[in-house]
């Protein structure tokens, strides 16, 4: 099964993430906005970043998520390419993010996203497992 990949939009940039559990759909979620932000190949971990995020249900959970790593990713410079999340349920996540600080590694950035959006948002259980398209503004 494929992480994710990248859908057309208009003047944003969109993705659709696939996963075969809601934990693997977050962590691929996650994969994909920061590899639309960064060339990630080959980078190897020298941080690792606490992150626990809650919300009123799943999709809100899963931009929370995806917005405190974005948050972490502009205040601490960090870029994050994997991600180990120990709880998850429809309102509650709590993770650990790997990462590299973006000065080792500033030649790497490709795409600004300011934010994660709730266009299109949905996260479905198909018979493989779990989908969800996102948008991100750019």
């Amino acid at each position: 099964m494929q992480r994710y990949e990248v859908t057309p939009h208009t003047a944003d940039i969109g993705i659709k993430a696939y996963g075969k559990d809601l934990k693997e759909l977050f962590n691929n979620s996650a994969f994909g906005m920061f590899d639309i932000i960064a060339d990630l190949d080959g980078l190897t971990s020298s941080v690792t970043q606490p992150i626990e995020a809650n919300a009123a249900n799943k999709e809100e959970l899963l931009v929370a998520w995806l917005g405190e790593l974005l948050y972490n990713f502009y205040t601490k410079q960090i870029i994050f390419f994997d991600f180990s999340i120990e709880k998850l349920d429809d309102k509650h996540l709590s993770a650990k993010a790997f990462g590299r600080h973006v000065g080792e590694n500033r030649n790497r950035l490709k795409t600004e996203i300011k934010a994660v959006t709730y266009h299109e948002l949905k996260i479905e259980e198909t018979q493989d497992g779990y989908t969800t398209t996102l948008i991100f503004d750019v």
